[in-house]
């Protein structure tokens, strides 16, 4: 089993993923509109292969999700979103659309911090004093120490 990420090493990873999903799904603006497209839907417009390309830009979102320590959920999660993106995403000019609007790697990426920050927020409980055994030891060095002065 590995090791959970430092919350530092989360962060990296959340940020890494942010710059991808915006170069993915939004780092290209529409002229005349406020919308944005990215590179994943300018690649879908090849047919077959576009698809497949989006298909392995998504699984790294995947596989730093992974990295990350989310839950099987939030992953699971995650291959739906993915799932939709590549099915639908097949289907010719539709798909194309939809894959401009759906923007997989962002909601998969929201996942993910969300996940992230619901773990981060969450503070360990305080550790309990050991009271029974202080007082146990209490009790046993008073008794070494009532018979030596018994003794001497």
């Amino acid at each position: 089993m590995t090791q959970k990420p430092s919350e530092a090493e989360q962060r990296a990873i959340i940020k890494r993923l942010d710059k991808f999903s915006r170069f993915t799904d939004s780092s290209i603006g529409l002229p005349f509109t406020r919308f944005k497209i990215g590179v994943e839907a300018i690649i879908g417009l090849i047919p077959g292969i576009g698809d497949l390309v989006g298909l392995a830009m998504s699984g790294y979102v995947l596989l730093e999700a992974q990295r990350a320590g989310a839950s099987g959920d939030v992953k699971r999660r995650m291959l739906r979103n993915i799932g939709i993106d590549f099915a639908v995403g097949l289907v010719p000019v539709f798909g194309d659309a939809f894959d401009a609007v759906y923007k997989a790697n962002t909601r998969n990426t929201r996942l993910l911090r969300d996940y992230l920050n619901t773990q981060l927020a969450v503070e360990p409980p305080p550790k309990v004093f050991p009271w029974k055994i202080v007082i146990g030891l209490s009790v046993l060095f008073a008794g070494i120490a009532g018979g030596v002065a018994a003794i001497l």
